[in-house]
């Protein structure tokens, strides 16, 4: 039975999936963990709503470490995220401490009818579903759900406590782990974001002696000198201007990822301070001022781009770009709305998807936007600090991907993470999820393959002697081998994830949101909860689009169209019920819902933000 479609508590459904990792070879059944809280978490490895909620989860497995038993059960968007080795790979570079299974073929996703990532499902110790949350931002409601399940089931005797089946895989030692990005100072010079390291490490020009490195290896946060400051999963390097740097007293920008900051290092005497950001993650609200006072969420790549005179940050984690003025230590949105998504146009109106890598050329500043699997690039409209214009060379949506060279409007990328201007001006691009280096040739628009059968390649560096790819996979620098240029026609590929049937004509749509145990909604300054639903093609609805208040509407879809996808963001805000000074919380999910239209189809929709998918 389907935990969307009953209105009482269910058994959860078997696990069902390829192969488990983190289990020492071991399948795990629910039944063997009965009398234990059980936590699903649905996610997939190149999603960063998912890797947020994997920092969400650690404190909360480490504070009922005796009862509760996180799984995550990863279910791919792209085909080369569902290989056993890629999950490998994620599960080590994230620090996942808990058993995963291998969901390539979605399974157990559908078996939980999920409908978005990140999802998480929370299963009582006598193996029923009680609590469902999809996205991030969910830590204290899980804590108190979890809470009150503990005090519940000890009462009733049923909760049993001690005992993991977890078992942390072996790892090997190597002097890059996990590389993101790099850079060449002008001494030749190769800076490298070590990113599971916790550092970065600094090559001579040879790209292979290590000369030293800032930052002390442990995962943490903290300013100072090189050996002792520490970092969390460092990912973009951006060089300043020497004028500014100068000024300002610091050489070397560092997205220091999943910190939620900008870092600043002194390349004379290796100091480490932090120039944006407070740690905290960016969820709602302003996101421009003072640099030290605004959250930012999962800077990817940094580069310095004149035509703004400061540093554009890729902000993976809301979908924008911002620029960082180091003189005046500000930090502004630059581009995109927060919504997901790969629409051109004003920059201010602009939808991006993870954008995750930078580069500047000319009058234009490159980007890769992974999850759309496109390559774009900005160009100034006008005199004003917003004229500036969004255009797409290569991707049409987020569904979309493939490795097909070609004319650029049929060519194909898959999850690319990097890209970088080569000597002739022409972007070449990290297709990271293809394990390809592709060029892309401005003058003619098209794009042809560089390099295959590489292992991840999330950054490129152009230096005097060539071109160097950093391959995450493999733990290295590799010098571009250019030499065997290949012209690929490969398929192209669509996410996989079970359309929803849906009946023709009228559907009644919902999303469920609970507040969390001591909470209630806030209605002080006005209505709690939003809903906004569009529709790809646009075409697909013919009543229903549009922004309202209620978190219930009847939708019509219109005559003529077989399939299609919903777009829908759903916003609740809660505040603690009983508190002197109460903290409160605004939960926010986006989600892309592919739909096929079939008169055997369901006549309503309901999509869980947060509760018990029974009430």
């Amino acid at each position: 039975m389907s935990v969307s479609t009953t209105r009482q508590n269910v058994r959860a459904p078997e696990l069902a999936g390829r192969d488990w990792l983190n289990t020492g070879g071991d399948r795990i059944r629910l039944a063997d963990l009965r009398g234990k809280i059980v936590l699903l978490d649905f996610w997939t490895s190149g999603c960063i709503n998912c890797l947020h909620v994997l920092d969400e989860l650690k404190p909360i497995e480490d504070e009922f470490a005796d009862v509760l038993v996180t799984i995550g059960v990863h279910s791919p968007k792209f085909p080369h995220e569902g290989e056993r080795a890629a999950i490998e790979a994620a599960v080590e570079r994230y620090g996942v401490r808990h058993p995963v299974l291998n969901d390539p073929d979605m399974a157990t996703w559908q078996q939980y009818a999920v409908k978005a990532w990140p999802t998480l499902v929370v299963i009582d110790p006598e193996g029923y579903v009680v609590h469902v949350a999809a996205g991030e931002g969910h830590g204290e409601a899980l804590r108190r759900v979890i809470a009150g399940l503990v005090a519940t089931h000890d009462d009733k005797g049923t909760l049993r406590r001690g005992g993991s089946p977890y078992v942390p895989a072996e790892q090997a030692a190597t002097e890059l782990r996990f590389p993101s990005k790099a850079v060449v100072t002008a001494s030749g010079r190769v800076l490298v974001a070590d990113t599971a390291n916790h550092s970065i490490a600094e090559f001579a020009s040879d790209a292979e002696t290590l000369v030293r490195r800032f930052g002390s290896g442990a995962r943490g946060d903290l300013d100072g000198a090189f050996d002792i400051a520490r970092f969390a999963e460092p990912s973009g390097l951006a060089l300043l201007p020497e004028h500014v740097a100068e000024r300002v007293g610091y050489h070397l920008v560092v997205a220091d990822t999943a910190n939620h900051k900008l870092r600043g290092i002194d390349l004379r005497n290796g100091s480490v301070t932090t120039v944006a950001g407070t740690g905290a993650q960016w969820r709602d609200g302003t996101d421009s001022g003072p640099a030290l006072e605004v959250d930012l969420t999962s800077p990817w790549d940094v580069r310095w781009w004149d035509a703004v005179d400061g540093v554009v940050v890729a902000m993976a984690g809301n979908h924008t770009l911002s620029v960082f003025d180091p003189v005046e230590r500000t930090i502004r949105r630059f581009a995109g709305t927060t919504v997901e998504g790969l629409r051109d146009g004003a920059v201010t109106e602009a939808f991006f998807a993870q954008p995750s890598g930078l580069a500047v050329g000319r009058d234009r500043l490159w980007l890769v936007d992974a999850e759309t699997s496109a390559l774009r690039w900005i160009e100034r409209s006008g005199t004003g600090p917003a004229d500036f214009t969004v255009y797409t060379a290569v991707g049409s949506d987020l569904f979309s991907f493939g490795h097909r060279d070609g004319k650029a409007a049929h060519a194909l990328l898959q999850h690319p993470l990097g890209v970088a201007l080569l000597p002739d001006g022409s972007p070449a691009i990290a297709d990271t999820y293809n394990g390809a280096v592709r060029r892309y040739d401005p003058a003619v628009g098209e794009v042809s393959t560089l390099a295959k059968d590489l292992a991840e390649p999330a950054g490129l560096v152009v230096t005097d002697s060539g071109v160097l790819v950093v391959e995450t996979g493999a733990h290295r620098l590799s010098p571009l081998d250019a030499s065997e240029t290949a012209q690929v026609d490969g398929d192209a590929l669509a996410v996989r994830r079970p359309p929803t049937l849906l009946a023709p004509g009228a559907v009644e749509f919902s999303v469920v949101f609970v507040p969390p145990p001591g909470e209630k909604l806030d209605d002080r300054f006005g209505p709690s909860t939003r809903l906004e639903i569009s529709a790809s093609p646009p075409g697909l609805l013919a009543e229903g689009t549009g922004s309202g208040t209620d978190l219930s509407r009847t939708i019509r879809i219109a005559e003529g169209y077989t399939e299609g996808v919903l777009q829908i963001v759903a916003q609740a805000a809660s505040c603690d019920t009983d508190a002197e000074h109460p903290a409160c919380r605004v939960t926010r999910q986006d989600w892309g819902v592919p739909i096929r239209v079939d008169a055997s189809g369901e006549g309503s929709l309901r999509l869980v933000m947060a509760g018990n998918p029974a009430t």
